[in-house]
């Protein structure tokens, strides 16, 4: 039996060493994007009630991609499926460049869930004419609004899906459909004034709804629930959860579901408080999920939450990391080089975990965040803490697709800073996120009376800026060597370089000729960059950008000096934040954050686009297949990779899409 066992075994590392080889990460690549494929480890190995429940929720996740796209502008569905008609229904040989443009083009909208950038939040230009379009469709027998014509061709229609321009109207300059037609800044920003509750675990009032004008000019609230607004889209979300109670693993994650459900029928704000509550005190469940509206980077006024979600289960093994983070918590907190009145006294309750993604939906997908920290509720984060999550398995995919593509070697000085990165720069990205989201974000508190919205259009940039600067400061500390977190104190270096890098120069490849830095987590990084290069010791810098051989490069010259300087400008923002200090936030934007070296800029295009790769990485996600009895009973769930980036959106549309065109 021992030598069964013994051949058993090295065949199942032959199989797993043979799976790693042959997984093919790389899936399409068009524009400034690629696709990428995740895969699922461990999957096989849950339990067949724990297979069952990530069935029900990814079903679930898979019913809400229209919200987004409705969210995204309000022209974006008719687009969409007009667009996709156009490509099932034509009639003529599709091998030119014209069919070819049409296709790169509807690629890109699945990419966005819309008609504007996901990152830059600018409108994208098809490559073929109005007159290719229009004259297409009449040959395919394709039906359309002739509202979308502009709307797709003309640049000065919807050009920006959320303006944060200076002296523009926040809401009525914003292409995104978060507020009804004729609604300014203004109206929006008194109605929530007049709305706004002020009790000790206050409402988050807008989270899940839309402002609009009625017949009268009146300015009223249409919700997000069933009945309501997005209500055929949510009452198929309702009863995949539904579905999914039937396998929950304990009471806890049961309750947390059920919440989840009478908020989606209701949507009462109430039970949206009860279900964040009892989410985050489900810590003894392997399998988890985020559904529903969420984050509030794409509002303008940053109230509404984008629709998303994340299906999801525990890595046991990576998990012990974030958990010694979550652990020092307290230390952490009171070790910040911030002052003492931002403190929090008590660190209550940071639930960390390493997870693997089995689903990613809505604002998740097909571009996902590597890391989440929620729920968002300053109240409920202090009393019953937060769950933080960094996700394992995709920033694998992106380290296995990135392997051999020359980038490092064209963008870093020298070959012992590339041997660095080569040798501790996975486990350092790993470590900053965890310490972004299970510290960074928990960390800090506001002054009494201060509101949550004190910094408006800024204040994703300033919260992202004081994440990532608590992530940078304690990546340097020899605590994490303590803990066995880092293996020296040379590794950090990897991280430090890597960010000054990125946030001063490359991360500039996203972004267009002559436009700005719009999206919250670009200028996050710029910001931190660029204020460290404009506060060095100008006799002796600490860091500096420098020019060999007619390009430029990032050169660290005291990284302990580097250290100093986050701890300085982490206790600049965390008092911006706990201060509500608008003004200081928006000059600090403004002066760091916004604007582009366009010299810089114009080099680093032309360095990077040698190296024909693309700046933006999403994915396609797995299918899952369930295996059912003569009784319909779930016996196991499948899972397959082999889907393809136009067949996985093609078949979205075809089998998850609920809403009218028009909402």
């Amino acid at each position: 039996m021992k030598k069964i066992a013994i051949i058993l075994a090295i065949a199942g590392l032959f199989c797993a060493c043979q799976k790693q080889k042959t997984f093919q990460y790389n899936v399409d690549k068009f524009y400034d994007l690629e696709i990428l494929r995740y895969d699922v480890p461990e999957f096989d190995q849950l339990t067949l009630q724990q297979k069952q429940l990530i069935y029900c929720l990814s079903e679930a996740a898979l019913w809400g991609r229209d919200i987004l796209f409705d969210q995204n502008g309000r022209y974006n569905l008719r687009i969409r499926r007009a667009l996709e008609s156009l490509y099932l229904n034509y009639p003529y040989d599709k091998n030119t460049d014209e069919f070819a443009a049409f296709e790169r083009y509807l690629k890109r909208v699945w990419f966005s869930n819309g008609i504007h950038h996901h990152y830059s939040e600018d409108k994208f230009l098809p490559e073929f004419t109005q007159e290719w379009f229009v004259a297409a469709c009449e040959k395919a027998g394709v039906e359309y609004d002739e509202n979308i014509l502009p709307v797709i061709f003309d640049p000065a229609v919807m050009p920006k899906r959320m303006t944060q321009q200076d002296g523009v109207d926040l809401v009525a300059g914003s292409a995104g459909n978060y507020y009804g037609e004729g609604v300014t800044q203004a109206e929006a920003e008194a109605w929530y004034a007049a709305h706004k509750d002020n009790s000790p675990e206050p409402l988050w009032i807008g989270l899940n709804s839309k402002l609009v004008k009625n017949e009268q000019g009146e300015i009223e609230e249409q919700v997000y629930k069933v009945g309501g607004l997005y209500g055929a889209a949510l009452e198929k979300i309702v009863f995949w959860l539904k579905e999914a109670l039937k396998y929950a693993e304990n009471d806890a994650q049961k309750l947390a579901i059920e919440k989840m459900i009478a908020f989606n029928e209701t949507g009462d704000l109430k039970l949206f408080n009860e279900y964040c509550i009892a989410w985050v005190k489900d810590l003894e469940s392997r399998v988890d999920y985020v559904n529903g509206f969420t984050e509030t980077y794409s509002d303008p006024l940053g109230i509404t939450g984008t629709w998303e979600s994340m299906v999801n289960f525990k890595d046991l093994n990576a998990t012990h990391r974030t958990q010694l983070i979550s652990d020092n918590a307290q230390w952490f907190e009171d070790n910040s080089p911030t002052a003492k009145e931002y403190k929090k006294e008590e660190v209550k309750g940071v639930s960390a975990k390493v997870i693997t993604a089995a689903m990613l939906a809505g604002d998740c997908y097909p571009a996902t965040p590597i890391g989440i920290n929620l729920p968002n509720a300053n109240w409920i984060r202090k009393e019953y803490g937060s769950k933080s999550v960094t996700i394992d398995n995709l920033m694998h995919a992106y380290n296995e697709a990135a392997k051999g593509n020359g980038f490092n070697e064209e963008f870093m000085i020298d070959d012992e800073i590339c041997a660095l990165y080569d040798q501790y720069g996975a486990i350092c990205n790993d470590l900053h996120t965890d310490l972004h989201e299970c510290v960074g974000h928990g960390s800090g508190k506001l002054k009494p009376g201060v509101s949550k919205d004190a910094l408006k259009e800024h204040a994703s940039t300033i919260e992202e800026a004081r994440a990532d600067l608590f992530g940078l400061y304690y990546l340097a500390d020899p605590k994490l060597v303590e803990l066995g977190l880092l293996p020296n104190m040379d590794a950090y270096k990897a991280g430090y370089y890597q960010q000054m890098m990125n946030g001063a120069m490359t991360q500039l490849v996203r972004i267009e000729p002559g436009k700005d830095i719009e999206e919250a987590h670009m200028r996050n990084r710029q910001l931190i960059a660029n204020w460290v290069l404009a506060n060095v010791d100008p006799k002796n810098p600490e860091v500096e950008i420098i020019e060999r051989d007619g390009k430029h490069f990032m050169q660290i010259n005291d990284y302990e000096g580097l250290r100093r300087l986050y701890g300085q400008l982490l206790a600049i923002i965390q008092g911006i934040t706990s201060e509500g200090d608008y003004e200081t936030a928006k000059d600090f934007v403004e002066a760091y954050a916004v604007k582009v070296n366009q010299d810089l800029h114009k080099e680093i295009r032309e360095r990077y686009q040698k190296l024909n790769l693309a700046p933006y990485k999403g994915f396609v996600n797995p299918v899952y297949t369930a295996v059912k009895d003569k009784d319909g009973n779930i016996t196991d769930v499948k899972i397959d990779f082999t889907e393809g980036y136009v067949d996985q959106h093609l078949r979205y549309s075809r089998d998850y899409s609920p809403l009218p065109s028009v909402n």
